[in-house]
């Protein structure tokens, strides 16, 4: 008995002598583990700056070097983007190119110095990460005193090179845009007016629009405009949206595309009658532009303005009104959504975006375009409220649009209307509203070129 006492004894202080240090290394790790948390904290401070920081630098586009990450689609990673076009659009002086790939992909571009001695011209290239080049994609002659041509090969099996050779080219820009995924490279040279704006930029005899008796011009447009004339001399208009992307439609099936179109053509012929201007019109027909064309053919003829026209959209229905904007970035969550439904692309597309508007705004006319806006928004608002009860004046405002992205003139986006807002989409429909708008744009451009004397 004595000794199964003695034997219990033992086993409990055996036990209790290993349970110690086991309790003592536990609460041992349970400090260290709250020390590390608390070493953890702090760093996680400064990476979080650092990465703020970062994403602050990489808003500058290098002139060197730049590398473009872009977030990968569910579904997609593994396989390699397609290059499914490359196009370009030039004069002597403005030259872009386009690259349009089926999905997003991460590339950098270089800048190569002339090599003499191999008698190798400056180059200008971008590697395409994990990319193929669809076939039908081929190498592009251009010659327009900028770039020579345009070179498109697949340098490493999951590598696509575009090299531009270059002739004279003073500055250049890289941007993209979405849906679909484009690298567009944007190369200025010295303004040569006479070039720009000579024989080579056809200006099309505008098609006729329906019948309506317009009002009369005022005697002060021709009198008032033609000290100014030597300014502005071109003005493209851009309806927006068309063919297979009809833009925001209403609750009664009005198109935006469709209104739009009659806007701009009305605006178009007053401006030709009353200004004498050579007038340049995106599209005359339901016909699809992408988004980067339309700046394009504007900087491509030398244009002095660029007057894009559109109508509002909202999941509130009781949303109406006009405003007038100019490219800057969005101010607010509203001004992001609208930018992002003209740009046929989300939010986060609309993000990236102003990531790179910084570097974008330095050649952007910035000042000249508020002031372009500021004179259309307060003239079409007088012209429309005068004759139409209940519109509002949702002034003039800043976003982040495609179309207006790299355009060299003032440019601003007219939203004449609400197409969501049914009094304002049978409005739309009303070929006398529609000449009224016109009017009004007109009277504000005609404002804003008078105050160039």
């Amino acid at each position: 008995m004595t000794k199964k006492l003695y034997m219990l004894i033992f086993i409990i202080f055996m036990a209790l002598v290993l349970q110690g240090p086991a309790c003592g290394e536990q609460s041992e790790q349970k400090t260290q583990n709250q020390d590390t948390e608390k070493t953890v904290k702090k760093p996680a401070k400064k990476v979080r700056k650092a990465l703020s920081a970062r994403k602050k630098s990489s808003a500058k586009v290098s002139s060197v070097r730049q590398k473009e990450k872009m977030p990968k689609k569910s579904g997609t990673a593994g396989v390699p983007a397609l290059v499914t076009e490359l196009r370009h659009w030039s004069n002597p002086d403005y030259t872009r190119i386009a690259i349009t790939l089926d999905r997003e992909a991460q590339f950098a571009f270089h800048r190569l110095p002339q090599n003499r001695e191999q008698n190798i011209p400056p180059r200008l290239y971008i590697d395409i990460d994990k990319a193929k080049i669809a076939p039908g994609v081929n190498d592009i002659r251009i010659g327009d005193g900028l770039l020579k041509t345009a070179r498109i090969g697949q340098y490493r099996p999951d590598t696509v090179r575009v090299v531009l050779d270059l002739d004279s080219m003073k500055d250049y820009k890289i941007f993209t845009f979405s849906e679909p995924f484009r690298i567009i490279i944007d190369a200025r040279g010295e303004r040569q007016t006479e070039i720009s704006r000579g024989k080579e930029a056809s200006i099309s005899p505008l098609p006729t629009i329906p019948a309506i008796k317009p009002a009369p011009l005022e005697e002060k447009t021709k009198e008032g405009v033609r000290p100014a004339i030597g300014k502005i001399r071109r003005i493209v208009v851009d309806a927006g949206h068309g063919g297979h992307d009809p833009g925001a439609q209403g609750a009664g099936g009005t198109r935006e595309k469709d209104v739009v179109l009659q806007i701009a053509l009305r605006l178009a012929h007053r401006l030709k009658e009353g200004l004498g201007l050579d007038i340049v019109l995106t599209r005359s027909t339901d016909v699809f532009l992408e988004l980067q064309e339309r700046t394009a053919i504007a900087n491509k003829v030398g244009a002095d303005l660029f007057v894009s026209i559109h109508a509002n959209a909202s999941l509130n229905r009781n949303s109406a009104g006009i405003e007038t904007y100019y490219l800057n970035l969005a101010k607010t969550e509203k001004v992001a959504q609208l930018a992002a439904k003209e740009n046929g692309t989300s939010l986060e597309k609309v993000s990236l975006l102003q990531a790179v508007l910084f570097d974008l705004m330095a050649n952007y006319k910035l000042n000249d375009s508020a002031h372009l806006a500021e004179d259309v928004q307060k003239a079409v608002y007088h012209k429309v409220s005068a004759r139409y009860a209940g519109v509002k004046n949702l002034g003039v405002k800043q976003g982040p649009f495609y179309v207006l992205v790299g355009a060299t003139m003032p440019s601003i986006l007219v939203e004449t209307a609400f197409v969501s807002n049914d009094r304002e989409e049978a409005r739309l429909n009303d070929p006398n509203y529609q000449e009224c708008t016109a009017e009004g744009i007109f009277d504000g451009i005609r404002e804003y070129i008078v105050s160039l004397k």
